[in-house]
């Protein structure tokens, strides 16, 4: 059983730190950016560039919500709309022509493809979220089951 608990929590701790990479990143670099030529600079498109990175974590933490049976359903979630952001963000901006440059970056189209993004970044906010009360989860469960044992009543 301290096998399971501890790869839980592994899957837990790595899965939450790769989904917050994105992110975190995009911030750093913003600001190192920023400071090193004096202009504002911000990608707001990094973290879906660096999905791959999201979508391991985001599958780890998925892999230890459903092996410890906890915020299973806050997780997949916010992956499948992570996911589906990324995926309908691109097929629009596909179809429409802005990908190529063909159409000028302007009107509803434009403005759809800027909400996709933004819903994108709050689902991986809301999947790194998920993630950190997973784990904080595991940890209280695993300090009350020790406790339980090291007092057990008669």
């Amino acid at each position: 059983m301290e096998k399971k608990d501890v790869l839980t929590k592994v899957l837990a701790v790595v899965g939450t730190v790769l989904v917050w990479f994105p992110m975190v990143a995009t911030v750093l670099l913003s600001i190192v950016g920023s400071i090193r030529v004096h202009t504002f600079l911000f990608d707001y498109l990094m973290p879906l560039e660096l999905f791959p990175v999201a979508l391991v974590g985001g599958g780890a933490l998925l892999w230890a919500a459903l092996r410890a049976r906890l915020r299973r359903g806050l997780i997949a979630w916010g992956l499948g709309i992570v996911a589906a952001m990324l995926i309908g963000g691109q097929a629009l901006a596909e179809t429409s022509g802005l990908a190529s440059g063909q159409t000028e970056p302007t009107g509803w189209i434009w403005t759809m493809l800027l909400v996709s993004i933004g819903i994108y970044w709050l689902a991986l906010g809301e999947l790194g979220i998920a993630g950190i009360l997973l784990v904080r989860d595991l940890i209280q469960r695993s300090r009350k089951s020790r406790k339980d044992f090291a007092n057990p009543e008669t």
